[in-house]
């Protein structure tokens, strides 16, 4: 799946049930549900489920916590947008280098 197939499921009313948690979340999040990205986050194990953990706790303004998770992923918190931090996540997991 590319970034432009997985934007393009955005369309829809809920996520497709092919997506990775990951994606998921992403999804959820693009669509303004927060806390559904939030909960399938808390579930992921890894460095995918807390480089995720953490775009979401600096989209809530939560940075201490969005830190922690940055740090826990190996990660630094980004400068840019937060636009541009999900379009990075998207690229990211769909070319599974996240």
């Amino acid at each position: 799946m590319t970034r432009e197939e997985f934007t393009a499921t955005l369309e829809q009313a809920e996520p497709p049930a092919s997506l990775s948690d990951a994606l998921r979340a992403l999804w959820l999040d693009k669509k303004s549900d927060w806390k559904r990205s939030h909960g399938v986050v808390q579930d992921m194990p890894g460095k995918t489920g807390s480089r995720i953990h953490a775009y979401l706790h600096r989209k809530e303004g939560d940075l201490g916590n969005a830190q922690y998770w940055y740090s826990k992923a190996g990660a630094t918190m980004p400068s840019g947008t937060l636009d541009e931090e999900w379009e990075f996540l998207v690229d990211e997991v769909v070319a599974g280098r996240l």
